[in-house]
Order: structure tokens, then C-alpha cells, then sequence
């Protein structure tokens, strides 16, 4: 074989060599195309429309204290707490016609997740009746929401809120109340002149920098409907301790959010 004829072999060994591998990354393509299709299209087609979303939060932070005997020179702080209730308010494509598709058949919370820690204290988040909201008693343990926490849904005209019950047509809000214990433990103050206010100021009295106890959660709030579809979305909360202008050390702070949390179906 001449030289020539060499060359021209090569060039073609090599010519098929990139055809075949042009056809390798344009298969490659198609299957991913495909697969992509395959995995995209039936979460679009479920998600062709909105049914629920999380519209609005209201939040309310304050400052509570448990306390030791004290004596007329000095007083004992024996649990510190900042304690955060929100009401979240949870939408339906009508408020006015309810059907099966956006009304509550099964409705729980999964997934807490503390994306800030605070610095000072044990955060713990619970349900919170709508009848205690703003009240700075602590939640009972039974209510306290760990991994998961499911809700009662009725249909009743009448419900015990002090439970953890919703209405099945969205009529009342998820009521949740995050607390920061003991952030000051055994805390002596010594200014007993000054008249002690149950409220935010207490963080200042006991030299609490709002820094140590800023924290950031999220959770993950999941819904059945009444034609067993089922929908999820994630709610990012930042515990509000300034805002507007306002401290929480100056008293209480009221926050109200308007949101667009859509929940999309997966099932």
C-alpha cells in the first residue's frame, strides 16, 4: 500500500470514528430529552393550576419570664424565654365554592429544619390554640412538633381549637408558636426599684444582645384533598425581633406577611 493510500485510509478511520461518536452524543441527548420528558411532563400536567396557597403570616413576638422568690434588694429569673405565634393562612382557588378538590382532607407539618440557630436558649416549635395566640403561656408538651405533626380535619360547625383541629374548608388559620427557652437561667436582677414589665424589655434588663437569639426556620406543610391528591410546599419563617422602625425590646412586635407559598402536587 503507497502512501497515499494510507493517508486516505486514516482519514477515513478517523471520519468514522467522529461520526460514530456525533451519533453516540446525539443518542446520549434524545435519552436525556426523553427521560426528562418522562419525569417533567406528569408534575406539569398535575400542576397545570394552583388550588392551595399560604397567602398571609401573621406573626407576634414577645418575652415571657418564670421566676424564683426574691427578696426586696434583688429577684431570680429562672427561665428567660422569647416566644414567636404565627397564624398562617392557607388559600383555595375559591374561597366561595368549595369542592373536593380545595378542601382539607388530611393536613400535617414534616421537616423542621433550623436553618439559623439561635446562639442563647432552646428553640422548640408547637401548636398553638388560636384562643391562647399572643398569650405567653407555655405550649403543653403534647403539642410540641418534632418530626411530624398531623391536624385534625372536621367538617363540624363547631370545633375545639384548643385542639389541634382545622376546618376541612380552610376557615381557620394553622396556628403555631415557636419558643426560645431559657435564654437567662437563675439570672439575678439587682434594680428591684424599677418595676419589672413581663414583655420584650426583659431581654434588655437582662443584657440580651437580639443577635444570640435571631434564628430562621423552615418547614415542610403537606395537604390531601378531598379527592386524595397531594399537595406540599415549604414555609421559610424568620423570627421577627425588629422590624419597621421597631424592636421586640421595646415591648411586642405584630408582623403580618403577605406570601405566595404554593403548594404543588406530587401525588
Amino acid at each position: 500500500m503507497d502512501k497515499k493510500k494510507k493517508i486516505l485510509t486514516i482519514i477515513v478511520f478517523i471520519l468514522f470514528i467522529l461520526v460514530f461518536i456525533l451519533a453516540y452524543l446525539l443518542f446520549q441527548k434524545y435519552v436525556i430529552k426523553s427521560n426528562f420528558e418522562k419525569d417533567i411532563l406528569p408534575f406539569a400536567n398535575k400542576n397545570d393550576k394552583t388550588i392551595f396557597t399560604v397567602n398571609k403570616i401573621v406573626l407576634f413576638s414577645n418575652c415571657d419570664a418564670k421566676n424564683k422568690l426574691g427578696s426586696t434588694t434583688n429577684f431570680t429569673i429562672e427561665n428567660l424565654y422569647q416566644f414567636t405565634d404565627m397564624a398562617l393562612f392557607i388559600n383555595s382557588t375559591s374561597m366561595e365554592e368549595k369542592t373536593m378538590e380545595n378542601t382539607f382532607k388530611e393536613v400535617s407539618i414534616h421537616n423542621i429544619n433550623y436553618n439559623l440557630m439561635p446562639e442563647m436558649g432552646q428553640p422548640k416549635l408547637y401548636f398553638k390554640s388560636l384562643n391562647q395566640f399572643a398569650k405567653s403561656d407555655i405550649p403543653i408538651a403534647e403539642h410540641e412538633i418534632t418530626d411530624h405533626f398531623n391536624f385534625t380535619v372536621t367538617a363540624d360547625d363547631e370545633a375545639n381549637l384548643d385542639a389541634p383541629i382545622l376546618y376541612n374548608n380552610l376557615a381557620n388559620p394553622i396556628t403555631l408558636s415557636y419558643h426560645n427557652q431559657n435564654i437567662k437561667t437563675d439570672y439575678t436582677l439587682t434594680n428591684t426599684a424599677t418595676p419589672i414589665t413581663y414583655d420584650g424589655s426583659l431581654l434588655k434588663r437582662c443584657n440580651v444582645d437580639l443577635n444570640s437569639i435571631a434564628c430562621k426556620l423552615s418547614f415542610d406543610i403537606y395537604i390531601t384533598n378531598n379527592l386524595d391528591e397531594k399537595f406540599k410546599t415549604t414555609l421559610f419563617i424568620e423570627i421577627p425581633l425588629q422590624a419597621e422602625g421597631k424592636s421586640i425590646l421595646d415591648g411586642n412586635l405584630n408582623v403580618t406577611q403577605d406570601t405566595n407559598y404554593v403548594f404543588y402536587r406530587y401525588q
